[in-house]
């Protein structure tokens, strides 16, 4: 179930963040975050392209509701929601990359499958 890692952040905080972080995912393919951030944007940014496949008014106000970009809630919806079409699942990868100089907490790669 996503939402379930707090993450060191309010509740307000963590939402923002992870909006933000699935934006850049789907704009960009993948970004560097560290393991627990990548497991929690990873079920977001699912549940946004799973949404994204489905072709009715609500599925679309939802997925404009949480992507803070519109150019980027129409990409999902345009090109990554029929890009997946065939697919049940596991629109993400997550690759482990090692450990961060400053504070050793260990860092991973999201990207889209």
């Amino acid at each position: 179930m996503p939402g379930t890692r707090k993450l060191g952040r309010s509740s307000d905080h963590r939402k923002a963040m992870l909006r933000a972080m699935v934006t850049y995912l789907c704009e960009n393919g993948k970004i560097e975050t560290t393991v627990t951030r990548a497991k929690e944007v990873r079920a977001m940014a699912e549940k946004m392209i799973t949404l994204g496949k489905r072709d009715d008014l609500h599925a679309k106000r939802q997925v404009f509701s949480f992507i803070t970009k519109e150019t980027v809630a129409k990409k999902v919806i345009d090109e990554l929601g029929p890009k997946y079409a065939d697919r049940s699942g596991g629109y993400t990868r997550i690759i482990r990359t090692g450990v961060r100089r400053g504070d050793a907490a260990e860092m991973a790669i999201i990207e889209l499958v």
